[in-house]
């Protein structure tokens, strides 16, 4: 394909051309088994495959990563695209161990169940630490189709005032939050660690201790547990579930059902997909998905308005707070703005304080343009920057391939690699949310 982008005329031409190839439902999950294609390909050709209904990832400059078999690949070819073998999804299982077994699939990632039992236990062992709350409702759940509750946890030394959802408490707020996309399965056990290495930690290690005595920590480990639930529903071959299991529009199935939970934030909603079976399909209105009313309700309650209404307008240097919210994979840290490519008018203080990121995590700092090559509206680190000032990133967690990379690394890398290198970011984070502009 021409390295040079598409028209306006010609992006929406492939668009229609893709949609034809791909059959009525845009995606549909092919039968052999997925892997990465390796695919040269623009910004503006990448989003017409995305808008059609491939998988599209990030890849190198001048690349991107499609998943799918060898269906998928016939179907970029005729389209003329070269696509080539880059790297296998599913990954070798380490043998499996009396420990991992229970509420567990994939070699030891947890469960829903397994996470909603884990806070009940946390905040019953530690209640001068702990608190749990129920935030709002899956999809299947406000359907009477079983579900599960969204869950969160404060984490601090209680004093009067604390943990009790106020947006003007005294200590400031760090807010982690993890597994939107249900596939990118590290990332909930990196939000499993976070609350442990704090709860556990704090009669014990003075930096976990420093920070309850003067932060509340708020965590979702499962933001979207409907769509956690189809992916063990694998077990060892985890399913690819990106979207939560709202199945009220169009004829899509397998894999490619349900909303794109992070292009469905009432900020600046509207510029990505609006076909039903796409991965980055954003719904039918801003906010139109509970898990999405459930977040964003949980931030306007614990964080004030600190910025103006304008794009333009940035967070005051006395704004506090601090969000991060964990996706896979890449390697990256993703500072606003997504929806377009023009930088925040915080981009100067975002650099600073991902460069304080990157010291731990050795991620990448930049803009969506710098890091994944393309616009995402919608988001939830938008929404929370854009709307309350809140100091917000993105965390792409994961190599690209091998044995740790992509959405479904194996289970050990958490571990070996992934809490290692991420455990002094949430530090940073967490001691940075009384002055995040100011670092």
């Amino acid at each position: 394909m021409a390295s040079r982008p598409l028209s306006r005329l010609a992006l929406v031409a492939t668009g229609v051309l893709l949609t034809s190839l791909l059959g009525g439902t845009a995606g549909a999950q092919p039968a052999d088994t997925p892997v990465f294609w390796r695919v040269p390909a623009t910004a503006a050709q990448a989003q017409a495959l995305a808008a059609a209904g491939f998988d599209v990832e990030e890849g190198d400059a001048g690349t991107v990563n499609v998943v799918g078999g060898q269906a998928v690949a016939g179907k970029l070819r005729a389209l003329g695209f070269r696509p080539s073998f880059f790297d296998t999804v599913y990954k070798d299982l380490p043998a499996r161990t009396d420990s991992l077994a229970a509420d567990t699939f994939y070699g030891g990632y947890r469960t829903v169940t397994a996470h909603e039992n884990h806070l009940t236990q946390v905040a019953a062992a530690h209640p001068d630490l702990a608190t749990k709350y129920t935030i709002g409702q899956s999809w299947k759940k406000t359907k009477g189709q079983g579900g599960h509750d969204v869950q969160a946890i404060c984490l601090t030394k209680k004093q009067a005032g604390d943990c009790t959802l106020s947006t003007t408490s005294p200590k400031p707020k760090f807010f982690l939050m993890a597994q939107i996309h249900a596939r990118e399965l590290s990332t909930g056990e990196l939000a499993w660690r976070w609350i442990d290495y704090l709860a556990d930690g704090y009669a014990t290690d003075a930096t976990a201790k420093s920070i309850l005595d003067t932060t509340e920590v708020w965590v979702v480990p499962i933001a979207n547990p409907d769509g956690v639930d189809i992916v063990a529903s694998g077990g060892n071959s985890p399913k690819l579930q990106r979207k939560n299991a709202n199945t009220s529009r169009g004829s899509c199935t397998g894999t490619n059902i349900g909303v794109d939970l992070n292009r469905n934030s009432t900020f600046k909603w509207g510029g990505d997909s609006n076909s039903a079976c796409s991965e980055t399909y954003q719904g039918v209105s801003a906010g139109s998905e509970p898990e999405v009313r459930a977040l964003e309700q949980l931030a306007r309650a614990i964080f004030p308005d600190q910025r103006g209404t304008g794009d333009n307008d940035p967070a005051p240097s006395t704004a506090k707070g601090t969000m991060i919210t964990l996706h896979s994979y890449g390697n990256d840290i993703i500072i606003p703005w997504g929806f377009t490519q023009a930088t925040s008018p915080n981009d100067a203080q975002y650099r600073r304080l991902g460069a304080k990121y990157a010291a731990s995590n050795g991620y990448l700092v930049g803009t969506n343009e710098e890091t994944v090559g393309y616009d995402t509206t919608g988001t939830t680190d938008d929404f929370t920057y854009g709307v309350l000032g809140v100091a917000s990133v993105t965390f792409e967690v994961g190599g690209s391939s091998g044995t740790c990379g992509g959405f479904l690394p194996r289970y050990t890398c958490v571990d070996s690699t992934f809490w290692p290198k991420n455990k002094g970011a949430l530090v940073t984070a967490a001691k940075a949310a009384a002055a995040p502009y100011q670092q």
